[in-house]
């Protein structure tokens, strides 16, 4: 019974000391053999956050690891990649010389990369500058070892960054169509995804016809309006929780001498140029008129050539003033 004590806790101090026992045993449980194996101090692993959250502008993207090499100091490398685990294109890469704790920047995708954390230190911690919603996607973070020990160790699962944004108008225009018809189209990017709807003359809102994100362009969305039918300010808002852009356009139409639709003018932020522009049109209009009254009846009247121009607007703010219109 004391010996049995003995090699109990003689197996207790191994276990302490870093070390594990494997033994066998027969069907009634007596003891048939041991075996005290020495366990590594240390194992490759590494520890990276599920998901990490950014709405600003910049990220971080923490990962340190282990090894069981003790107290390396030859020559390293710290890699981050995106997509896919040991294939997918570098973004940042940086290589420290034996001994040296600084890792010289080798690759920096748009020098909008930097490494926060120090690899001597087993610490591969990484920050994006500049976000955009392009930089959504999956991270991977590796270590490589050289010189005397040739080793290396990569996240398999890597870390997700969701960026979120926003809504941003990216586009917003009018297109002709037959019969001298008119159709508006705003397109509109954020995460999430934003909502779309249209207002204006004899509109309401949200009479449009609404496209989902595509799969190229995962936090865009666009919004049609089939028929412009009543001329004025059409205006286009995109929303998330996060906020909420407008952008409009205004249509005129001008007629000539013939009554048929001669101008369509859509037009964005009216500013001096622009409000400029549209008196010269109606006046142009009027004067040409005023030129071609007395005409005689056998003369039958010259075909007026049909324009069709628009400008876009940038962004404008919900609560600007009403823009002054100038009509013939």
């Amino acid at each position: 019974m004391e010996r049995s004590f003995q090699l109990l806790a003689c197996l207790v101090c191994i276990v302490l000391m870093g070390s594990f026992v494997e033994t066998e045993r027969d069907t009634t449980g007596n003891l048939l053999n041991t075996e005290v194996h020495s366990a590594p101090a240390q194992r490759w692993s590494m520890q990276v956050p599920a998901e990490v959250s950014a709405a600003g502008e910049a990220a971080v993207l923490p990962c340190t690891f282990t090894h069981p090499h003790r107290h390396y100091d030859g020559q390293l490398t710290a890699i981050w990649r995106t997509g896919e685990p040991y294939a997918g294109p570098q973004v940042f890469r940086c290589a420290a010389a034996r001994g040296s704790e600084l890792c010289q920047t080798e690759l920096s995708l748009h020098s909008r990369f930097r490494l926060l954390g120090n690899p001597r230190r087993n610490d591969l911690s990484l920050r994006v500058e500049r976000l955009a919603l392009a930089d959504d996607g999956r991270y991977f973070c590796r270590v490589e070892f050289a010189g005397d020990v040739h080793d290396r160790y990569e996240s398999r699962h890597g870390v997700w960054l969701r960026v979120t944004a926003a809504p941003r108008i990216v586009n917003i225009s009018v297109l002709p169509g037959p019969s001298h018809a008119f159709h508006a189209l705003c397109t509109a990017e954020g995460e999430p995804p934003p909502t779309l709807s249209w207002s204006g003359p004899a509109l309401g809102n949200g009479s449009a016809v609404l496209s989902g994100p595509g799969e190229d362009h995962g936090h865009q969305v666009t919004a049609e309006l089939p028929a412009l039918t009543h001329d004025g300010r059409y205006t286009c808002t995109a929303s998330n929780s996060l906020g909420r852009a407008e952008a409009s356009v205004y249509l005129f139409r001008f007629r000539g001498a013939s009554g048929a639709s001669a101008i369509a003018l859509p037009l964005g932020a009216l500013g001096l140029k622009a409000l400029l522009l549209l008196c010269v049109l109606a006046a142009r209009a009027a004067a040409g008129r005023r030129l071609e009254h007395p005409v005689m009846q056998d003369t039958p009247p010259r075909p007026q050539a049909q324009e069709s121009n628009y400008e876009n607007l940038s962004q404008m703010s919900p609560r600007g003033p009403p823009a002054a219109m100038c009509l013939p």
